[in-house]
């Protein structure tokens, strides 16, 4: 408990570095893996029968989203810390985009709960058929992947924030903040896109360039503060 203590210790820095890859880590397996080794597009029945046949796989995904939101909340509380006295209003709202991130996570769970029960007809709807039991269920898996298209608007506002502070602090290298304002903006690329314009070749073209941009921005930032923390020309140093 002694890395929390100090906001400007190399170890402070190396415990949020650490999160930091534990959420990509974690994320990578059950925002990316799992759902592309279950799902299959347009067939709610194959989809969910895949889950039955996988549920330990299913499982093993859930936990790594709960994973993800618990290293997410302590990140965005650490962030706050080791950037506040840069400016401490965008610190702070950095922090707050974040976490409306996290709550938006956390209630799409209830949607893939939704899913989960109407599939397994754990839900008593009697005048449904199983034919329209799964199609509900997939219209519940649909709004909880449609929550992605949500969270990713805040997790945007919180990169340009972020970036600008890193890139002002002095403190780290001033290419990963830039890295984390331009790159951040492909997540509000692809809220869009798949929110109304999916059939845009350039804008698809356009966003994964930046998520290319900011996914290395944002992993370098982690090796950056699990490795090497703060630079030793401002190491502690808070400007009044």
């Amino acid at each position: 408990m002694l890395s929390f203590n100090d906001p400007t210790s190399a170890a402070y820095a190396r415990l949020t570095g650490a999160l930091y890859l534990v959420i990509a880590v974690a994320g990578a397996f059950a925002i990316l893996y799992v759902p592309g080794a279950l799902d299959v597009a347009g067939d709610p029945a194959a989809t969910f029968d895949n889950i039955a046949r996988q549920r330990g796989l299913f499982h093993a995904g859930l936990g790594g989203d709960v994973v993800v939101m618990v290293a997410e909340v302590l990140v965005s509380v650490m962030l706050y810390f080791m950037f506040r006295h840069v400016n401490e209003t965008l610190s702070l709202a950095a922090s707050y985009a974040r976490m409306m991130m996290v709550a938006v996570m956390a209630a799409m769970l209830f949607f893939h709960a939704a899913a989960l029960a109407l599939a397994d007809g754990t839900v008593p709807l009697a005048s449904f058929s199983e034919a329209q039991r799964l199609e509900l269920a997939g219209l519940m898996r649909h709004v909880h992947d449609a929550g992605v298209w949500i969270w990713q608007l805040f997790f945007c506002l919180h990169l340009a924030l972020l970036g600008t502070l890193v890139a002002r602090s002095g403190l780290y290298p001033r290419l990963l903040g830039v890295g984390l304002v331009v790159g951040g903006t492909g997540y509000l690329l692809d809220s869009v896109q798949m929110f109304a314009l999916p059939d845009a070749a350039l804008l698809a073209g356009a966003k994964v360039a930046l998520l290319v941009i900011v996914s290395l921005a944002e992993v370098g930032f982690a090796l950056w503060l699990l490795l090497r923390g703060p630079r030793p020309a401002r190491f502690g140093a808070l400007p009044a």
